[in-house]
């Protein structure tokens, strides 16, 4: 069993994917902890706001069979990974950290993933793991999350209804 922590985000009719999303992880690994959902600006593109949350779950999938089924999720609510890697969303979701596990090199799935360093996945996952130790910089979630220059930000909060 793997302790797998998760980012996940829509920009595109995002509160109902982002419930069916937690639904699904209900449905295939049981308990799920949710974050708080937040507001935060699009990166690396000019689009639409996204909604973002983490989620930690216990997985019996090793780190590359989740990043599959994950997939898989974000293609049943409609990915689209044909356009540009930075674009709108139905569904995104990352495995963060699976584990102490660092992993490069292996196709698409980097772990820490490097999107750590944005306050949308870092704030959600110090909610719900701040005791978490990042295995690269060997410093808890919320101590970096109290180092992260967007700390003193305040994001929109916008209800789950989960």
């Amino acid at each position: 069993m793997g302790h797998a922590l998760l980012s996940l985000g829509s920009n595109v009719d995002p509160l109902r994917h982002l419930r069916l999303a937690a639904e699904a992880l209900r449905a295939r690994f049981g308990d799920v902890r949710l974050s708080t959902i937040h507001r935060y600006p699009a990166v690396g593109f000019d689009g639409g706001d996204f909604l973002n949350a983490a989620a930690v779950i216990d997985s019996d999938l090793d780190p590359q069979a989740l990043n599959d089924w994950l997939h898989a999720l974000e293609d049943t609510h409609g990915r689209d990974r044909s356009g540009p890697r930075f674009g709108d969303r139905t569904l995104d979701i990352d495995i963060v950290y699976y584990d102490g596990l660092v992993m490069a090199g292996e196709g698409n799935l980097q772990l820490p993933r490097p999107e750590i360093r944005h306050a949308f996945v870092l704030k959600p996952l110090a909610e719900i793991a701040p005791d978490f130790i990042d295995p690269v910089r060997c410093e808890s979630l919320l101590a970096l999350w109290a180092l992260h220059p967007d700390h003193d930000t305040q994001f929109e909060r916008v209800d789950w209804g989960v």
